[in-house]
């Protein structure tokens, strides 16, 4: 597969999505200071976040500054997060995460309208490269309209999950989702479809 070494801020300010693979080289990483600071940003507004009481005005601040003013009207990301590059994090409309969410988005994560995210889903858009692990493979994930991931679950990078498709508690998925597709297990497998006709107007 083709990939491309590219420092973090190209995936940060790129079009994501046209890309198969991204390599970010972490030594050239620590070594950018206009990076490292964004890094500290985000990680201590991660932290406010955390520490601040649900439903306040304090809290709804800190969401939509941890991720640069990107969510979408009527949306709320709950307490105990941990998001890694919040920049690359995008959230439509009417859109719930859980608590005890996972985001690794060096890779890019895109959430469509009208998701629901249950209790400690992991997204993990990046991994290491098994032989050079300062480098991080990235691709990007993307969770389409109306689909709902079960808690405990794991989307692994480069996955699409398809619109109104449900991910089962505690699976693990490796590969894209059909829309309307239920999913369950490790590696997660289709075990039925949704009718589409009942979604029609949503």
């Amino acid at each position: 597969m083709k990939s491309i070494l590219v420092p973090l801020f190209l995936i940060i300010f790129s079009t994501i999505f046209s890309i198969e693979e991204i390599r970010i080289d972490m030594r050239e990483y620590v070594k950018d200071k206009e990076l490292m600071a964004m890094t500290v940003r985000d990680a201590q507004l991660n932290h406010k976040f955390n520490l601040a009481l649900p439903y306040s005005e304090e809290w709804f601040s800190l969401m939509k500054e941890l991720f640069y003013n990107s969510l979408g009207e009527n949306t709320v990301v709950n307490n105990q997060l941990t998001v890694v590059v919040p920049k690359n994090v995008k959230i439509g409309k009417d859109v719930t995460v859980m608590n005890g969410a996972l985001m690794m988005a060096a890779g890019g994560i895109t959430i469509e309208d009208k998701v629901l995210i249950a209790a400690n889903v992991k997204l993990i858009s990046n991994n290491h490269d098994p032989y050079e692990r300062d480098v991080l493979l990235c691709k990007p994930i993307l969770i389409k309209k109306g689909a709902w991931i079960g808690a405990g679950s794991t989307i692994l990078p480069g996955v699409t999950v398809g619109k109104y498709a449900i991910v089962g508690s505690d699976s693990v998925v490796t590969k894209d989702v059909p829309d309307y597709a239920v999913v369950v297990g490790t590696p997660a497998k289709i075990i039925k479809y949704l009718d589409a006709v009942k979604f029609e107007g949503k």
